[in-house]
């Protein structure tokens, strides 16, 4: 529908949701943290939403406008018209449109996650370059007390690839799959993870922006397809001690054209330069965008060795441990997998700083180095300083100093998110360091 005149989508998006008996629709955008919003209209109204013209209130929003400057635009993507494979309050069906931001100007707004990937895009698209990307998204399914609070007990004693009877997530994972499919999603592989009540739900790469849109519905509709389950499913990284948490690898290949700009079939490793450069791009700023793909003070609990997620910056064409990883596949399916993000991350803002660090590991030349193909958790310390392995930040404080260094990260995000983005995590982690927590009680009450 990209293709056809504004006109056109908007006329054939009116003539469906009739179709369809579509009685709201939702006007859905993110805030800079990353949560979803939305400002749901009847049908009445849906003209005018379609054009444009519906305005909300910003300063309610976290990290948009101060209250004397409030009023805001929501422009929808009629690209991104779908409707829930459910219906609400037994028959009405509900639609949704993604939508950028704008002022009362119509000038893109500063704060929004979206326009920030979009600049982005546009600068690799003045080099030449189009990036696609696929994430794999984990997730845990939890079960519920009887009064809806979510708990951490699983519902299942499962493992990796295990199914039923020991896998009791497999219905509802199959009804994850069948509603995504049914909102557009081409869905490449479903399965249990490593741990009790983990599970990852792959789809097809896309375009960035697309697959940045595809990370926020696909978390919306895993949220109410467990929650029709009695089921409570969360993208925390690491809600229980002592399993793997969930992460979110995201892979990425920068086109040309119609050309995979990162194979070479007659380089080393049949990897290109601009594929090289790009790595070293990533793991130049990996200190600094790691605020970024990994925003809470939780994410860093998953971020240890022994649970398969990365904490040294190197690269390997086969081995896990790294960073980065480029998967085996060469031609036209040939890709590097960054292992740091998780899924609790703004996909708007990770996308944006994944690829202007590529970008810029480009312009640079930058050189990763060799492969680092030995397992690197079980290097010793030596091991790792000799090969000059560096480490990620070791919590959400250091990501942010580390952030907050980066001339680079602050043009592709803009003065306003960056600024934003830093003050509310600054008062996560001053919140999370003045808390007592279980742990210190247990250990120390009776101790001291």
């Amino acid at each position: 529908m990209g293709g056809m005149p504004r006109d056109d989508r908007r006329a054939k998006i009116l003539e469906r949701a009739a179709k369809e008996k579509v009685k709201f629709l939702r006007l859905q955008f993110t805030d800079i943290l990353g949560a979803l919003k939305n400002v749901e209209v009847p049908d009445r109204q849906f003209e005018e939403a379609l054009d444009g013209r519906i305005m909300f209130d910003g300063s309610s929003i976290e990290g948009f406008v101060r209250t004397e400057e409030s009023d805001m635009y929501l422009k929808p993507d009629l690209d991104t018209f779908q409707v829930f494979p459910w219906s609400y309050a037994g028959s009405e069906r509900v639609g949704r449109i993604i939508c950028d931001i704008a002022n009362p100007d119509g000038t893109p707004f500063a704060g929004c996650p979206r326009s920030a990937l979009k600049r982005t895009i546009s600068l690799a698209a003045r080099e030449g370059f189009t990036l696609r990307a696929s994430p794999e998204a984990e997730f845990f399914l939890f079960q519920r007390r009887d009064n809806g609070v979510p708990t951490t007990e699983t519902h299942d004693s499962g493992g990796y690839f295990d199914l039923t009877p020991v896998d009791l997530g497999e219905d509802v994972r199959r009804e994850i799959v069948l509603a995504l499919e049914q909102m557009g999603f081409h869905v490449e592989a479903a399965h249990h993870e490593v741990a009790p009540g983990q599970h990852e739900i792959d789809f097809r790469d896309d375009d960035a922006l697309s697959t940045a849109d595809n990370v926020s519905t696909f978390r919306f509709v895993v949220k109410n397809v467990a929650n029709r389950h009695g089921l409570h499913a969360t993208f925390m990284p690491k809600p229980i001690f002592g399993v793997n948490g969930s992460g979110m690898h995201t892979h990425q290949a920068l086109y040309a054209k119609d050309r995979n700009a990162f194979y070479d079939p007659h380089a080393e490793w049949q990897l290109s330069r601009v594929c090289l450069h790009y790595v070293g791009g990533l793991l130049r700023h990996a200190k600094a965008f790691c605020a970024i793909t990994n925003p809470l003070v939780n994410s860093f609990k998953r971020l240890v060795p022994g649970y398969e997620a990365p904490t040294a910056i190197a690269w390997s064409e086969r081995n896990r441990s790294p960073l980065v990883r480029v998967p085996a596949a060469r031609g036209p399916n040939t890709r590097v997998e960054l292992r740091m993000p998780d899924p609790s991350c703004n996909p708007y803002l990770a996308l944006a700083v994944m690829l202007r660090a590529g970008l810029d590991g480009i312009e640079q030349e930058l050189n990763p180095g060799p492969p680092v193909n030995k397992n690197i958790y079980k290097m010793s310390h030596r091991e790792r300083r000799h090969l000059r392995i560096d480490e990620l930040p070791g919590n959400l404080s250091e990501a942010l100093d580390e952030l907050e260094k980066s001339i680079l990260m602050r043009e592709a995000l803009g003065d306003h998110i960056f600024d934003h983005f830093v003050d509310a995590k600054r008062a996560e982690w001053d919140s999370y360091i003045r808390h007592v927590s279980p742990w210190e009680t247990e250990r120390y009450l009776n101790a001291y």
